[in-house]
Parts: structure tokens; C-alpha cells; sequence
């Protein structure tokens, strides 16, 4: 989403928050009060804050594909605001917030979804009319690859309208570069590094560059618009940057102590799920409660993840090695086949836990332990690794920094599910290693929290 769609939309709805507050302090109230030295206060700021909380997670303002559908999102993102206040107000036994000005609230913000959602779609489409690719790759399949990528979710809306081999850029029984590139009214030329180092190729760029026409190298693009590193155009060298975990002390702490924050909130309500997971195991999912398994962690040391089981022991009706290794794994540290979707080995039971990801719940004492990190590399197992490495260059350097429970390659592709999964997974992972943040964690757990919430597990 358009970050400063997303900035304007939240800043309207504090603001008809914030004006029906005052409405009411000042018109509506039996006797007007001063709203800053008044307790209401702290009330519609939460009212606020919860409600733009909520709108993130059901999708406003740009997930709807209609303008019904932001209309019922935004009642949805309302009503449940207001059911956060009601709560407080049964604990407390007392009215927290006026119903005129309440009721104007509620009237406002779901017309003011459907307004965000407007401008959402409008600037989406501005800026995928901007966008036209024109890409100067070492090879015809590079221009393939290009394309598939872009058919996937971006960052930022663009298209491939055309593309020539170096080769041809710089042969003269061929449309020059500059007349293709005209020719396809594109916006944006990206060069690869074998076109960035070819003489005519940059000498043509530079005469669009002069016409109007932004220029991107291949990475650089990748990056802004794909949201990976594209592994074709690494080299050792290039995977020589800054790396928040290594090289940034503050940023270190501060992702240490949000980690610990987390995991203590969620061995809390570990504790509490436990009981009732324990009793449907017994009745749809007979055998141990806990999965454990080996992963490489930071810097390729080994260590014990741990989940709760979702699959079948070989003793409860699946004999086939091939699908029981992943259960019998947890108990004597094996190696286990890739899960897929719909995976046989997976129970009635074991699926819902898997649906809601509480079978991921476990891992907050991983955390704690810090064997794992809220956010980072998903961690493979022992022997995935050792293949990976061997077949697929640079795959060791996700181990510089510590593993974590949700990732950037997860909420741009999901779980891995064969070779080239983990290959496309690895170019997400290099792009988290070089735009290591708070900022980006934080974006990160956003988009972990809504696909959870509208996505199904696995």
C-alpha cells in the first residue's frame, strides 16, 4: 500500500474522531467542558488508536474490491472499536463515551472508508499508468524471469511493455535502444549489470535519461518495486553491506527487547491454550502434544525448534516413512519431506491448529531462549540446508543473523514447498538482510497479523 495514502487516511479518521470529541464538548454536552482536562479524553484516543488498528487488519483502505466492500469493512472496523470501549465500560460500570457523539462516529468512519477507498484505487492506478518497464537484460530468460516476478504481489504497481538482450542494444541491424524504448512509451528503463558495464547501452540511457525517462539498475528496481535481491545479479562483493543485526548496537537492543516483549505476552497465552489444545489432542489428534525438530540458526549452530504436532504418528494410521518422517522427526531430530498443501499427514485437528497458527505458538520460548528473533529468516532444517548451500550460492549468508518466527519471504510468498520455492524465498531474505529495521519488522508483523487473519495456514 501507498504510504502516504495510508498516512492521509489515518490522519481523516483521527480527525472525525477528534471533531465529533469536540462537537460534543462544546455543543452537545449539557454543560460544556474543556476536552483536554477531561478524562473522555484518554478514551477517544483509544477509540482512535484501536480503530486504526483495526481498519489495518480488515484491509482499509486498499484491500476492497468494491465500494460496498470498504463500506462493510468500515462498519466492521467500527463496530468492533466501539466493542473494545464497551468492554472497558462493563469492567468499570460506568459510561466512558457520550452516544450522540458516539453515534456520529459511527455514521462518519464507514463513509470515510469508502471515501479512502477511492483514493487508494486512484492513486494505484496512477501510479501503475506510471510505471511502463522497459528492461536491457544480458538474456532473453532474464527478461522471462523479470516478467513472472512482476506477475507476482509488488510494492509498487508496474509492467514490463518491452525489453532487448545487450547484444541487441548495441547492433546496428536492430531499432536502437532510445526508438524502442519511445516506441513502447515506457517510464522507466532498468539495466542489468551486464548493460550498465556495455558503453552504447549506458550512452542511450543518458539521452533518455535527458527525454525524461527514469533509469534503474536491475537490483535497484528489484528492490523498489519487487521487494527481493534478484540472484542473478549478486556477486560477493554486493552482499557486502550494513546489516541492522551486525552492525547496528541500538538496533539490536531495541529488536532484543520487543522480542522478549512478545514472547513473555505469548508464553502467557501459551499457558492458557494449553489445557484446551491438550483435550482436543486426546480426542482428533492422538499422540504427543509438542513437535520438536532440529533448524540452523544464527550462524549455522543447530538447535531445537518447537511446535505444537499437527501431524499423524506413524502409530495412529499412517505407515508410509515417507509421510511419518516429519512426526517421527520430532522426537529423534530427522529430517522430514517438504509439507505441502492439503499434506496427508496433516489431522482434522492439526489442520485448525495450523489455520489459526497457533501450532506456532511453542516457539516463544525459542524466543525467549534466543534461539529465535520475532522477525527474520524462517530456519531450515539440517540437511535442507546442507543441500541449499551446495546447490544455491550465497544461501549461507541468511545465517548472519538470527532466525525468526515470521519473515519477509513469508509474507511475500509463504512457506516454501520445493527447491525453487527456497531459491525465490533466499532473494526475499537478502532484501530483509540489507533493509534490516524496526520500520521493517514492524511492516513485517503487520502483514503477518492480516494474513493470518485472511489467509489459510499450512
Amino acid at each position: 500500500m501507498n504510504p502516504t495514502v495510508r498516512l492521509c487516511y489515518s490522519f481523516g479518521a483521527v480527525v472525525l474522531i477528534g471533531l465529533a470529541a469536540y462537537l460534543h464538548s462544546v455543543y452537545l454536552a449539557p454543560e460544556p467542558y474543556l476536552l483536554i482536562a477531561n478524562v473522555r479524553l484518554i478514551w477517544w484516543s483509544l477509540l482512535a488508536a484501536t480503530h486504526l488498528v483495526l481498519t489495518y487488519v480488515v484491509g482499509l483502505p486498499d484491500l476492497p474490491v468494491s465500494r460496498f466492500g470498504a463500506a462493510v469493512r468500515g462498519v466492521v472496523a467500527v463496530a468492533l472499536a466501539f466493542a473494545v470501549i464497551a468492554g472497558f465500560q462493563t469492567l468499570l460500570a460506568t459510561p466512558l463515551l457520550p452516544r450522540s457523539s458516539s453515534a456520529l462516529v459511527a455514521v462518519l468512519l464507514p463513509i470515510w472508508a469508502v471515501a479512502g477507498w477511492h483514493l487508494s484505487r486512484d492513486v494505484s492506478a496512477r501510479a501503475a499508468a506510471r510505471d511502463q518497464v522497459f528492461a536491457v537484460v544480458g538474456r532473453d530468460e532474464d527478461a522471462a524471469s523479470l516478467q513472472e516476478d512482476l506477475s507476482h504481489r509488488l510494492e509498487r504497481p508496474a509492467v514490463l511493455v518491452g525489453w532487448m538482450t545487450v547484444a541487441d542494444a548495441v547492433a546496428t541491424t536492430t531499432p536502437k535502444l532510445v526508438e524502442r524504448v519511445e516506441q513502447c512509451r515506457a517510464s522507466l528503463l532498468v539495466l542489468d549489470t551486464e548493460a550498465q558495464g556495455t558503453t552504447p547501452v549506458v550512452d542511450q540511457a543518458a539521452v533518455l535519461h535527458r527525454r525524461g525517462c527514469r533509469i534503474r539498475p536491475l537490483t535497484l528496481f528489484y528492490e523498489e518495486w519487487i521487494g527481493k535481491l534478484p540472484h542473478s545479479e549478486l556477486a560477493r562483493a554486493s552482499l557486502l553491506f550494513d546489516i541492522g543485526e551486525l552492525h547496528r548496537t541500538r538496533y539490536v537492543r531495541a529488536k532484543r527487547i520487543v522480542d522478549v516483549g512478545f514472547a513473555s505476552v505469548g508464553l502467557i497465552l501459551l499457558c492458557l491454550a494449553l489445557p484446551f489444545v491438550a483435550v482436543a489432542n486426546w480426542g482428533w489428534n492422538r499422540g504427543p502434544l509438542f513437535y520438536r525438530q532440529i533448524r540452523v540458526g544464527k550462524d549455522g549452530k543447530p538447535f531445537e525448534i518447537l511446535k505444537l504436532r499437527t501431524m499423524a504418528p506413524a502409530e495412529y494410521g499412517i505407515s508410509d516413512m515417507s509421510q511419518t518422517s516429519a512426526v517421527d522427526g520430532g522426537h529423534n531430530g530427522a529430517d522430514s519431506p517438504w509439507t505441502s498443501t492439503d499434506d496427508v499427514r496433516i489431522t482434522a485437528f492439526g489442520g485448525l491448529l495450523r489455520r489459526s497458527h497457533l501450532d506456532e505458538l511453542p516457539q516463544v520460548v525459542n524466543i525467549l531462549r534466543g534461539e529465535l528473533s520475532l522477525v527474520g529468516p524462517r530456519p531450515e532444517q539440517v540437511h535442507y540446508v546442507e543441500e541449499l548451500t551446495a546447490k544455491i550460492a550465497f544461501f549461507d549468508t541468511r545465517h548472519v543473523v538470527r532466525p525468526g518466527l515470521t519473515g519477509w519471504a513469508q509474507v511475500k510468498q509463504g512457506y516454501a514447498s520445493s527447491q525453487d520455492d527456497a531459491f525465490d524465498k533466499l532473494q526475499h531474505d537478502f532484501y530483509y538482510l540489507r533493509r534490516q529495521s524496526l520500520g521493517l519488522d514492524a511492516r513485517i508483523l503487520w502483514r503477518t497479523t492480516r494474513q493470518v487473519l485472511y489467509r489459510k495456514g499450512r
